[in-house]
């Protein structure tokens, strides 16, 4: 069984901007560590042919409609930007 790379758009990148337009989301069954979360839909698919990853892009859920899920602990913590 291949291993997966799940990722989603982000939402403060539009359509024709010069900025990577996905993020990573998260890793299962690939041994692969990342140095940029903030990638090119080109790059993904480079990285996932290379390491025989397959892709899953996750779906948004509707406006107003997402219940937060707490799931196991969170492994990296996020410096506050000042």
């Amino acid at each position: 069984m291949p291993g997966k790379i799940f990722y989603r758009e982000r939402g403060k990148v539009g359509e024709g901007e010069k900025k990577p337009r996905f993020k990573i989301v998260a890793v299962s069954g690939v041994e692969i560590d990342f140095y940029s979360y903030h990638l090119r839909k080109k790059e993904l698919e480079q990285i996932a042919k290379a390491v025989g990853a397959k892709l899953v892009l996750m779906e948004k859920g509707t406006k107003g409609s997402e219940d937060e899920v707490e799931v196991g602990e969170q492994t990296k913590s996020r410096k506050s930007k000042k």
